[in-house]
């Protein structure tokens, strides 16, 4: 029987689990597929509180793992797959590894939605992001492209429209999802171009990284390359709240629902980071509610005699 358990090893996750364990609960935190989560696949944070200069996701990532285990945390490098929040004790499965606990901090996050192309993956951070304000600072006076038709693509293209020469905002489609609000705010901008009904089919890459990208017309079918120096993904996020939905209440997108800062509609069960915050997705806003969601879960404990 476990005190406090944390879901989730990304800054929500990892600050919980600091608080938790300067409390003296000794949280155990099961890291999931993903260890660090959406910033190890960051090459420089600049935003970030307490560095003088860049700093790597991965390494930031790695710096926080290490406090937490030195003030008393627990990391277990395995995944959640099933979960029963119906009774007052918590129940948890790492697949046939049975998990009870008086506290859960739910903190997976949210995965970033992408086309899937070929070296993606390998590109991300070398000229490809999906998020403008985590990255858009290393693209000043540069020439780059949002892909997206809803509201996520016309606040990217817009905060990047403030720093780069010129944004192009690619969309499939002749209409868009986007309030009609913010599609006014960018067709007015001077900086961004629309380019309608195109996809990105094609990345194209140097040995720096990103160079540009080949646009496929989805009406005749026609294609052709574009030099970029940056590509920024608007499609969306996917929170990764699946395995906790039996349970806990969530929003028409999947983001879990707080109320009272961290609580969510069961007692005992706490939600921290982009998988309860579909706005600002900030790395220091995650470590922020991991911090309150760790208080109350302490307080939370401390309340039921535990």
């Amino acid at each position: 029987m476990k005190k406090i358990t944390i879901v989730g090893t990304g800054p929500a996750g990892l600050t919980a689990a600091i608080y938790a364990a300067r409390a003296g609960f000794k949280p155990t935190v099961y890291a999931g597929l993903q260890h660090g989560g959406q910033l190890t696949t960051t090459t420089d944070i600049e935003n970030f509180p307490g560095f003088s200069s860049a700093i790597p996701g991965p390494e930031l990532m790695a710096a926080m793992t290490k406090q937490a285990e030195h003030v008393g945390a627990t990391i277990i490098y395995d995944t959640i797959t099933k979960v029963d929040f119906s009774q007052k004790t918590l129940v948890m499965w790492a697949e046939n590894t049975r998990i009870e606990s008086s506290v859960v901090i739910i903190s997976t996050g949210a995965t970033a939605k992408t086309l899937a192309l070929p070296d993606e993956a390998k590109l991300m951070g070398r000229g490809v992001s999906t998020c403008a304000t985590c990255d858009g600072f290393f693209f000043k006076g540069k020439r780059v492209a949002v892909i997206g038709g809803g509201d996520s693509a016309m606040e990217e293209a817009l905060y990047l429209a403030n720093l780069c020469s010129e944004v192009l905002l690619i969309h499939r489609r002749g209409e868009f999802r986007a309030s009609k609000i913010m599609l006014e705010r960018a067709e007015k901008h001077p900086k961004i171009t629309f380019k309608t009904p195109y996809t990105v089919s094609k990345l194209l890459a140097d040995a720096a990284g990103l160079s540009g990208i080949r646009c496929l017309n989805t009406v005749d079918e026609s294609s052709e390359d574009l030099p970029l120096d940056g590509l920024f993904y608007g499609i969306g996020h996917t929170p990764n709240s699946e395995v906790f939905k039996p349970y806990i209440a969530t929003d028409d997108h999947g983001y879990i629902r707080v109320h009272d800062y961290t609580k969510t509609n069961v007692p005992g069960v706490f939600a921290a980071g982009d998988i309860a915050d579909p706005v600002f997705k900030q790395a220091v806003t995650a470590a922020g509610m991991g911090c309150q969601a760790a208080i109350q879960a302490t307080k939370y404990i401390e309340e039921q005699g535990h």
